[in-house]
């Protein structure tokens, strides 16, 4: 299954209640849909992962699964605890996903032979396509990658510590223990900041939190930085990434919380986010606000 273009990663929409939002979940879908995703990772870290439960993540699953009506791939998050993840592995393949986003387990820090052993488990419950998400507790070593890209329900490794050295010595090792298509993904926070660092690495695939509330900004980055439009790029990532990612930097959580509400801003009511996380306060919407038109206006939208 080969992904390419900007990758859309839709956030969780909730009701007045703290129920899911399911039509709210597939306007959303939709529209990342026909602004020119290359694919949804739906239920994933932007979509609050963490704080749905099976019932929840079945119905974001499902929702995403009929808006995107078979246009792009649909990927849902899986991790945690690993009955969790067996059970959401089957509840994605039950829901039409096609394949899923494996993140950690839950708080262990874990030897590189039980990752393997935890990533054989999640993928084989669920038989779908699986891209192995390396960040906080799940740090795997060169061979053990290389292990896991024998696996044939494994397509992919998407990185979220931008450790470039354990980086570079991962693809190499995997590159000369196969031959197979095997993608890597850049999938640090705001990832357009780090694309030339990752580009330089030969990983030129990554996530865009940015699409979900501005996908004219995600799009023109895009286009700029595989078009070599050099003084674009980094107009962008200084007058809008790096901003963004200040803001972002001021509290926890808002890698998220900020997506969100730039949903919001952008006239789709998709709810506030679930504790732990807290929404933005006034101040920071304003200053999101600001960044964004700045954005907007670069992007030409």
């Amino acid at each position: 299954m080969r992904l390419d273009g900007v990758l859309f990663f839709p956030v969780t929409p909730f009701t007045t209640n703290g129920d899911i939002a399911e039509q709210t979940v597939a306007e959303h879908v939709a529209q990342g849909v026909a602004a020119g995703a290359g694919g949804v990772f739906t239920a994933c870290g932007t979509g609050e992962f963490n704080a749905l439960d099976l019932a929840d993540y079945t119905k974001v699953v499902a929702a995403s699964v009929t808006a995107t009506g078979g246009r792009v791939p649909v990927f849902s998050g899986a991790g945690g605890p690993l009955p969790t993840a067996k059970a959401l592995a089957r509840a994605a393949a039950d829901n039409g996903a096609d394949g899923l986003l494996l993140m950690p387990p839950y708080l262990v820090t874990a030897p590189p032979d039980g990752l393997v052993h935890y990533v054989r488990e999640v993928a084989s419950a669920g038989g779908l396509p699986v891209i192995i998400y390396q960040r906080g507790t799940a740090r795997f070593s060169p061979s053990a990658v290389a292990t896991l890209a024998q696996v044939p329900e494994i397509i992919g490794f998407k990185d979220g510590l931008g450790d470039f050295d354990l980086l570079q010595r991962i693809i190499l090792t995997v590159r000369r223990s196969t031959d197979r298509e095997f993608t890597f993904f850049n999938g640090l926070p705001t990832a357009e900041l780090t694309v030339p660092a990752y580009r330089g690495l030969g990983v030129t695939l990554y996530s865009s939190a940015v699409f979900a509330f501005a996908p004219e900004i995600a799009l023109a980055f895009h286009k700029a930085v595989t078009g070599d439009d050099e003084v674009l790029v980094q107009r962008l990532l200084t007058d809008f990434y790096l901003p963004l990612v200040e803001l972002r930097d001021r509290v926890p959580g808002y890698a998220v919380s900020l997506v969100k509400a730039g949903v919001r801003l952008r006239g789709l009511e998709v709810g506030g986010v679930r504790a732990p996380l807290v929404d933005p306060s006034a101040a920071d919407l304003a200053e999101l606000e600001r960044i964004l038109a700045i954005g907007l206006e670069i992007a030409g939208a």
